[in-house]
C-alpha cells in the first residue's frame, strides 16, 4: 500500500487550527482593514474561518481579545533604554516607537488609550520598566505617571496625525490666505514627522525645565 492509499489517522492534528498568536493577529489585522467597530467575535470567526463556537473555547470574551490585541501592539513598542541611558533620551527612543507603532494601527488609538492595562503582561511590564526609569532620573513619585500620560496625550495624538490625508489643511487662498500660504510652504516634506518632531523636542525641554525646577 503505498502512503497515498493509506486511511488518515482520526484523533486531533498535530498543530492546533487555533491559537492565541493566530487570534489576535487575525483581530489586528481585521481592526487595521475595517476599524475596531467592525471586530466581532463572529466576524474574526470568519476570518479565522471556524465557527464562534471554536473561537470561544480560545477567548472568553471580547474583552480578553482586547487585552490580547493591547501585548501585541505593544510589543512592538521599544523601551529597552530605560534603565540603561539617562531618563529622557529614554523617554525620546520610547516616544518615537510608540508613535510608529499606533500609526502602523491607528484604528486602535481610540480603544487602546482607555483600556485598562491589568490582564496585559507585557503591558504592564513596559509601563513598570518606563516608571523605574523615570523615578531614576529623579522624577518624583507623584509626577511620574503624569508625565507618562503627559507624552501618551501627544504621542497617540500624532499617531493619529500621521494617518490623516495629505490635504487636510488645503483651502482657497481667498478664503484664508495666511493659512493656504503657510500650509503651501509644508509641500514636499512628511509634515505629519515634522509636527512629531518638533512637538516631542518642546515637550522634552519642558519636562527637563521642570524637574530641574524641582530640584532634580
Amino acid at each position: 500500500m503505498t502512503p497515498a492509499d493509506q486511511p488518515r489517522r482520526r484523533g486531533r492534528p498535530t498543530t492546533p487550527l487555533l491559537s492565541q498568536e493566530k487570534i489576535t493577529q487575525a483581530a489586528v489585522e481585521l481592526t487595521n482593514l475595517r476599524g475596531y467597530a467592525a471586530l466581532t467575535m463572529s466576524a474574526l470567526a470568519r476570518r479565522l474561518e471556524v465557527a464562534p463556537s471554536a473561537l470561544y473555547n480560545h477567548v472568553k470574551s471580547k474583552r480578553q481579545l482586547l487585552l490580547w490585541i493591547q501585548d501585541h501592539v505593544n510589543m512592538e513598542i521599544d523601551c529597552s533604554d530605560f534603565g540603561v541611558r539617562p531618563w529622557d533620551v529614554a523617554l525620546e527612543s520610547w516616544a518615537r516607537s510608540y508613535r510608529d507603532a499606533y500609526a502602523r494601527h491607528s484604528p486602535l488609538v481610540p480603544v487602546i488609550a482607555v483600556t485598562p492595562i491589568a490582564g496585559s503582561p507585557h503591558t504592564v511590564a513596559m509601563y513598570e520598566r518606563v516608571a523605574a526609569g523615570l523615578r531614576a532620573g529623579g522624577w518624583p513619585d507623584d509626577q511620574v505617571m503624569d508625565v507618562v500620560v503627559a507624552v501618551e496625550s501627544f504621542v497617540l495624538g500624532s499617531a493619529l496625525d500621521a494617518t490623516a490625508p495629505d490635504g487636510i489643511f488645503d483651502v482657497p487662498i481667498d478664503q484664508a490666505p495666511a493659512l493656504a500660504e503657510v500650509v503651501g510652504a509644508r509641500v514636499g516634506r512628511d509634515a505629519a514627522r515634522a509636527a512629531f518632531d518638533l512637538g516631542l523636542a518642546t515637550v522634552l525641554a519642558g519636562l527637563r525645565d521642570r524637574l530641574k525646577a524641582l530640584g532634580g
